[in-house]
């Protein structure tokens, strides 16, 4: 569930950046380039930097936390849980989704990360989330072609608090403070993401719901980023939602949870489609998923019922992954002093991506200290070997891997001189690194370390 964000940010030009930076403005809308009146006529995408300057109290029993009875989440309860989170977004999200051109941000109040817009398009401010994922990784699923996703992320009006804390109002000037980066009991974060296959790529999408993007990253078509923009549409794949509750998960403070798009669900329309993958709430440190692969987790929930497709992808071990999410990799690593490959491993998940984030204001030029992977190295870097793209990572279950299956808060970084983001994976991968781009003119090292497109 990286809320967002590996393949991303290689095609960012620094000509751009350059061109920004003169504008001095961290909310600009999109990336400025604009289809025809010809080409679409509906409503762009108008990002809401109003942030809260005040803390927003929540109610001290919310809907999930009833739901439950106001217990621990555990693998019992947890349906129960994700559909009372799901119920209290689903006026927003639905007229997000279905009434686009009386949707406001602003009179609803979701707010955005600044600093993005060179990665957004214009309609809906979204920007590319997976670059090219493979279709080897959803073998009987009739996926016949690569794809590209594209992800959008709202913060609700008490997690926005902390964007504020760190931002103010004019986002000129990061404040990256312990007090800061933590973000309000009760926030609530999401994701939406589509992806660029449509039901005659894979009949998974048949009847999903389409948005029009104007875009260039489309490897169905097998199209980077330096092909000329067009509108295309993109499909309703995947809706993750986060949610800051340390009443039912006292051990990281943190539910991550994801709904996939089920054709075959019932319901009388796309929302009522969209089902839970599953939940997770921990990182089940203490299960050697490599070494015991069909172990039983106990921090993370999986719906049984949930579509063959959304499955394929999970995480080490079976822990929460959605497809979007790029938890399956080729890896490489050592183990007994041999190098080994092995194809389509499961080496992320949801929290343990997100528990490496992380900012080492000290060194801001090297910023994001951990790969959001096990990786011996803080790089992002896809390599490549005989057409075959592959990571370098830790060997799995060792001491160095099991750092991100950890247990811990939000307030606990991974490495000693780093401030943690609390799970947040958006500010310190793609706001801080643009913002340092913007004001110093010199590309971040993570638009330097980042991955290439694979060949279609």
């Amino acid at each position: 569930m990286r809320f967002f964000y590996l393949f991303i940010i290689f095609f960012i030009s620094l000509a751009y950046f350059s061109i920004a930076a003169s504008q001095k403005s961290a909310f600009l809308n999109n990336n400025g380039k604009l289809p025809t009146a010809e080409q679409y006529q509906g409503p762009l995408f108008n990002l809401n930097h109003d942030y809260p300057s005040t803390p927003i109290q929540s109610k001290k029993n919310m809907p999930w936390h009833l739901s439950i009875k106001n217990k621990l989440i555990n693998k019992t309860n947890a349906s129960i849980y994700v559909e009372a989170l799901k119920n209290y977004i689903a006026k927003d999200m639905k007229n997000l989704l279905f009434n686009y051109k009386k949707w406001s941000s602003h009179k609803q109040n979701w707010y955005n990360e600044p600093w993005v817009f060179s990665l957004r398009e214009p309609i809906h401010g979204m920007y590319v989330g997976n670059e090219n994922i493979q279709k080897n990784l959803f073998e009987g699923t009739q996926l016949n072609k690569n794809f590209s996703t594209y992800v959008l992320t709202y913060f609700d009006k008490i997690s926005a608090y902390t964007l504020y804390k760190i931002w103010k109002k004019d986002a000129q000037k990061p404040f990256i403070e312990k007090q800061n980066t933590q973000f309000s009991e009760n926030s609530i974060i999401v994701k939406l993401a589509f992806t660029t296959a449509d039901e005659n790529s894979w009949p998974v999408m048949k009847n999903a719901l389409a948005w029009p993007l104007y875009i260039s990253v489309n490897a169905t078509e097998g199209l980077g980023s330096n092909a000329a923009p067009k509108l295309t549409k993109t499909y309703f794949m995947q809706l993750d939602i986060i949610v800051k509750d340390s009443k039912s998960s006292p051990k990281t403070n943190w539910i991550f949870t994801t709904l996939v798009y089920d054709y075959m669900a019932k319901g009388n329309n796309i929302w009522d489609k969209m089902i839970p993958l599953g939940a997770q709430w921990g990182n089940d440190p203490e299960i050697d998923s490599t070494r015991y692969p069909n172990a039983v987790l106990n921090e993370t929930w999986l719906n049984p019922n949930a579509p063959k497709y959304s499955k394929m992808t999970l995480g080490w071990g079976g822990r929460l992954a959605g497809p979007n999410d790029g938890a399956v990799n080729n890896i490489t690593f050592k183990e007994n002093g041999k190098n080994i490959f092995k194809k389509n491993a499961q080496n992320s998940s949801c929290m343990s991506c997100h528990g490496a984030s992380q900012w080492n204001p000290k060194k801001p030029e090297i910023g994001l200290e951990s790969s959001i992977f096990p990786s011996p190295t803080n790089a992002l870097t896809m390599k490549e070997n005989n057409k075959i793209n592959y990571i370098e990572s830790l060997s799995p279950a060792s001491q160095n891997w099991k750092k991100w299956f950890q247990n811990k808060r939000g307030f606990e970084a991974q490495n000693t001189e780093s401030i943690a983001f609390d799970y947040n994976m958006v500010i310190p991968f793609l706001s801080l690194p643009a913002f340092y781009t913007v004001k110093t003119g010199k590309k971040h090292r993570l638009y330097n370390d980042s991955f290439e497109v694979s060949p279609p």
